[in-house]
C-alpha cells in the first residue's frame, strides 16, 4: 500500500498507527491516479485474497464513498496463468485418470486466469467441445494466511474505532471468508449453475452451460463451452445480425427475472461473464459468486423502488421503518426528506440515464445519520444492478433497461403486492396454521400426559375441551377454515367486479 500511496484507509481507521507511520514515511509520493486507483493497484499487487477484498469493498459505497467505491469495482480479478503442466496434473489428481484418458484433446494455455482459478478449452471424447476450469496451486493455503491477517485489521478497528461497528468489518471479513470457501470448492460452482439453469429452463433470452458431472470434482469443474460474443462489444452484435437493444430488454428480463421472481442471481455479471450466443440469447459463464434475496426482502424491495419511482417519498421512508431497516426512535417525516434529496436528482435526469443502482447506493450512504443496520444481501444486489446498468448502456446509450422491464415489473409488482396478492399471502398464513395444528394436538396430547403425571394441573373441563377438539377437529379448525373461505371469495370478488 505504500508503495502505491494508497495507506490512506489505514490511516483514516487509525488502524495500527505506529506501523502506518513507519510505512507513510518511506511510501512514494505524487503517484497517478485518484485515491481507489492506487488502492485497486495495490491490493492487486497484494494477491488473491486481497483482489477479493476489494470486490466486496466495491459493494460498499456507505462505507467507502461513491466514487472509491466505484474505483475499487474496475478491479480485475485477473492474474497470470499458472502453467498448463500444473493444471493437467491437478485434474489428472482429481479423477485418478491420464488426460488422455478424458479427453481428446486438452488446451495447455488459458483462456481465462483469476484469483483463485484459471480456464482451460477442452474436447471430450464424444467429441463435445467444454471448458475446464482448475484451482491454482497451493491456493488454500494462501488464502488461510491472507485472512488470519484481514480478521487481525477486523479486529484493530472494531477496537479502535468503535464507531465503525455497525459497519460489521468483522462481518465484512467473514463474508470474504464464506465466499472464499465456498469458491474454492468447485463443485458449490457447478450446483449453483445448476440452480439457475433449472430456472430459466425453455426461457427465450437467457441460458446456461450444461454441466459435465463426471468431469466435475472439488478443484474442477467441466461445463458446456459457450460460443458467443461478449455483451459489451455492440459491433460484433450488430455484425451478427442481433438488435443492441433487443439484447438490452433480454439482459434487463433476465436481471429481474433473477432477482424478483426467484431470488437468486448471478453477482459477477462483467461483460467478460455474458456472452450472445447465435440464437439471439444471452448465456452466462462463472457462476463462484452468487446472491440471494428471501421472499420477504423481493417484497420490501419491490414496494420500496415503486414507492421512489411514483415520488411517493413517504411511503419510500415508512417500508424502512416497518422492515426494521432503520431504527423505531428515528424520524419519519426526517428520513421522508432523505428520501426526497436522494431520489430527485436521480429520477430528474433523462430517462436513459435513471440508475435504479444509484439510488440504491445512495440511500446506503445515509446509514450512518439514521443508525440504519448494513443489509449485506441488498449491497450485493446493488453491486450487481450497478454493473448490469453500466453494461447495458454501453450496449444501447439510449436505452434504460428497468424501462425495457417495465411490463414485467409492473406485473410481478401486481401479483406481488396487489390486493389479491395480500389476500393470498393471508390464506398462506391461515393454511400453514391449518397444516401445523397436528403438531399442536400432538403437543397437547404430551402436555396433557405431563398433566397426568401431576407435573402441570390444569381445570378438568379444560383437558376435557382440549381432547373434544383434538378428536374432532374442533372448533379451531373450523374457525381457521371459515376464514380462509371467507378471504377466497373476498379474492373473487376483487378480482372480477
Amino acid at each position: 500500500m505504500a508503495r502505491h500511496d494508497a495507506l490512506f484507509p489505514l490511516e483514516y481507521l487509525n488502524v495500527a498507527p505506529m506501523i502506518v507511520a513507519i510505512a507513510r514515511r518511506v511510501s512514494k509520493r505524487d503517484v497517478p491516479g485518484r485515491p481507489g486507483q492506487r488502492l485497486a493497484t495495490a491490493l492487486n499487487e497484494a494477491g488473491p485474497s486481497f483482489i477479493k477484498l476489494g470486490q466486496i469493498l466495491a459493494t460498499r459505497s456507505d462505507l467507502l464513498g461513491e466514487e472509491l467505491a466505484k474505483d475499487l469495482s474496475d478491479l480485475q480479478d485477473r492474474l497470470p496463468p499458472f502453467p498448463g503442466a500444473e493444471a493437467r496434473a491437478a485434474i489428472e489428481t482429481e479423477f485418478d485418470e491420464t488426460i488422455d484418458e478424458m479427453f481428446q484433446s486438452f488446451d495447455d494455455v488459458a483462456v481465462a486466469a483469476a484469483s483463485i482459478a484459471q480456464v482451460h478449452f477442452a474436447v471430450t471424447k464424444d467429441d463435445r467441445e467444454v471448458a475446464v476450469k482448475v484451482l491454482r496451486p497451493d491456493i488454500e493455503e494462501a488464502f488461510a494466511r491472507d485472512l488470519d491477517l484481514l480478521h487481525w485489521i477486523a479486529d484493530l478497528v472494531e477496537r479502535a474505532r468503535p464507531e465503525f461497528r455497525r459497519l460489521k468489518p468483522r462481518a465484512i471479513v467473514e463474508t470474504l471468508s464464506a465466499t472464499v470457501e465456498l469458491e474454492m470448492d468447485l463443485r458449490f460452482e457447478a450446483a449453483a449453475a445448476e440452480e439457475l439453469s433449472e430456472n430459466f429452463e425453455g426461457d427465450e433470452d437467457f441460458v446456461v452451460p450444461t454441466i459435465d458431472w463426471g468431469r466435475t470434482g472439488q478443484r474442477v469443474l467441466t461445463t458446456e463451452r459457450i460460443h458467443g460474443i461478449s455483451i459489451d462489444d455492440r459491433a460484433a452484435i450488430e455484425a451478427a445480425g442481433h438488435d443492441p437493444v433487443e439484447i438490452t430488454a433480454k439482459a434487463a428480463r433476465a436481471t429481474f427475472k433473477q432477482i424478483f421472481r426467484d431470488g437468486f442471481f448471478h453477482a459477477d455479471v462483467h461483460p467478460g461473464n455474458l456472452f450472445v450466443i447465435e440464437t439471439g440469447q444471452i448465456a452466462a459463464v462463472d457462476f463462484g459468486i452468487m446472491g440471494r434475496v428471501d421472499i420477504r426482502t423481493r417484497r420490501i424491495l419491490g414496494e420500496m423502488l415503486l414507492a421512489f419511482l411514483t415520488r411517493d417519498y413517504r411511503r419510500a421512508a415508512e417500508i424502512h421503518f416497518e422492515a426494521g431497516w432503520v431504527p423505531a426512535d428515528q424520524s419519519v417525516d426526517v428520513f421522508t426528506q432523505a428520501c426526497r434529496s436522494i431520489a430527485e436528482p436521480i429520477l430528474d435526469k433523462p430517462q436513459n440515464e435513471i440508475s435504479i443502482a444509484r439510488l440504491l447506493g445512495q440511500l446506503f450512504q445515509i446509514t450512518e445519520a439514521f443508525q440504519m443496520e448494513t443489509q449485506p444481501q441488498l449491497l450485493l444486489l446493488q453491486k450487481t444492478m450497478l454493473v448490469a446498468e453500466g453494461t447495458a448502456r454501453t450496449l444501447s446509450p439510449d436505452t434504460n433497461m428497468w424501462m425495457l422491464a417495465k411490463p414485467m415489473i409492473e406485473a410481478w409488482m401486481e401479483e406481488t403486492l396487489g390486493p389479491e396478492a395480500r389476500i393470498r399471502v393471508a390464506v398462506e398464513g391461515i393454511a400453514d396454521a391449518v397444516d401445523k395444528l397436528p403438531r399442536m394436538l400432538e403437543g397437547i396430547e404430551e402436555t396433557s400426559a405431563m398433566i397426568s403425571g401431576g407435573r402441570v394441573r390444569l381445570h378438568p373441563e379444560t383437558i376435557a375441551q382440549l381432547r373434544r377438539d383434538s378428536a374432532g377437529g374442533g372448533g379451531i379448525v373450523q374457525s381457521l377454515w371459515f376464514f380462509a373461505i371467507l378471504l377466497l371469495i373476498i379474492v373473487v370478488v376483487v378480482k372480477f367486479s
